[in-house]
């Protein structure tokens, strides 16, 4: 018998599709589950709610987490826009398991920078033992961006992984799930704590090209110098002196990396925190990117392709350090499946196939969720993974 299994059922009719995703999920396991994820793919907010309802009530335990998502993945595959069901389910005996909702509350004023004031109110207490929280929020309704960046602030050393939950209509659609209760704003997840043991990577699938140059004058998420020259003459430079396969990859969308360690001798792969380029000034010479960049940073352009996220996630799944693997949660990008690679299943397969297990569950983010170099960030176009270890006492 294992601690971890995975269901996946498809099909219209979602709240029988939730009984068997999650019937599925706990087949395997030794004993009642003690923590459940289930996803769900609809078009319509209350039929998620209703799948969600019923994955609650047949669970085995009060400890379900989950939300409304464009895709799901469970039972070695992926699926993208069509009505379905994943559920996970763990048997963690050993482990303090505390689901929380997190809500924003707005204050009168404003910061020095203009800002509205916030604060983030529902996170548990934090203990010695923590080692890790699962995140799942709607980014029309929760300053994800602000809470994950500075999370080491507040839960210093504490990984957090997850992804961000869209509805199909948009703002206002989605639809999040935990510890019975259903909402449409905000934020949920649970907090793990005790004797668990789990591992965390985030596969960011792009590979550097050209050399890495100084940020010598920025203003907010614009760059106005590279290396002393302008930001979009630095760009033409480096991708004129490109092969013609590089080339075509950077006409698809252009990336930067920003270098997690400044004291490094080499930054390569793995070592950039990957941004988008998302506008160009050709009279200022100027690049905007998708985050700020401080003068004096080490930056270096980046580009994703097929191949490349391949490449990068099977090297991360070798390098993992966590052996035996006995279960995990997959947070794709909606930029991954079937629009990256030929069909929605690549990142479950590759998972399965390196890890050696089943047992992996999770759902298709329109952003997601890991720690790179020790520190919280909210990425895109990546697969964010947490993996689970033997239990205490066992090899």
């Amino acid at each position: 018998m294992a601690r971890f299994g995975d269901g996946l059922a498809v099909g219209p009719d979602l709240v029988a599709a939730a009984d068997s995703a999650v019937a599925q999920a706990r087949l395997p396991l030794d004993g009642p589950p003690d923590l459940v994820f289930v996803f769900v793919c609809a078009q319509a907010p209350d039929a998620v709610e209703r799948a969600a309802r019923r994955a609650m009530e047949v669970a085995g335990t009060p400890n379900v987490i989950g939300c409304g998502a464009p895709g799901v993945i469970g039972g070695n595959h992926g699926v993208e826009d069509s009505s379905a069901v994943s559920a996970w389910a763990a048997r963690l005996p050993e482990a303090r398991i505390e689901p929380f909702r997190l809500e924003t509350l707005k204050f009168p004023g404003e910061e020095p920078d203009g800002a509205q004031r916030l604060a983030v109110v529902g996170m548990p207490q934090t203990r010695d033992d923590d080692v890790v929280a699962v995140l799942l929020a709607d980014p029309y309704t929760f300053p994800v961006d602000a809470f994950v960046e500075r999370s080491g602030e507040v839960l210093p050393g504490l990984p957090l992984v997850g992804g961000l939950a869209t509805g199909q209509g948009g703002r206002g659609t989605a639809r999040l799930f935990a510890d019975g209760e259903i909402v449409d704003t905000g934020a949920v997840g649970v907090l793990l704590g005790g004797s668990v043991m789990t591992a965390t990577l985030v596969s960011q699938g792009a590979r550097p090209v050209g050399p890495p140059m100084a940020v010598t004058r920025a203003e907010d998420n614009v760059l106005y110098e590279l290396a002393g020259t302008p930001a979009l003459t630095k760009l033409e430079e480096v991708v004129s002196e490109l092969p013609e396969k590089e080339r075509s990859m950077i006409e698809g969308g252009l990336l930067i990396g920003i270098a997690m360690d400044e004291y490094a001798e080499q930054h390569e792969r793995g070592d950039f925190l990957v941004r988008g380029v998302i506008g160009a000034d050709p009279d200022a010479g100027a690049l905007a990117t998708g985050d700020v960049i401080d003068i004096g940073r080490t930056v270096r352009f980046q580009v994703r392709d097929a191949g490349a996220a391949d490449e990068d996630l099977t090297l991360m799944l070798g390098d993992l350090g966590l052996a035996p693997v006995e279960g995990a949660l997959l947070f794709s990008c909606t930029g991954r499946g079937r629009a990256m690679f030929p069909n929605s299943d690549h990142d479950v397969r590759l998972l399965r196939s390196m890890l050696g297990t089943s047992g992996i569950g999770g759902f298709f983010a329109a952003g997601e969720i890991g720690p790179v170099s020790g520190h919280n960030h909210v990425h895109g176009f990546s697969a964010s993974i947490l993996a689970f270890g033997p239990e205490a006492g066992t090899s």
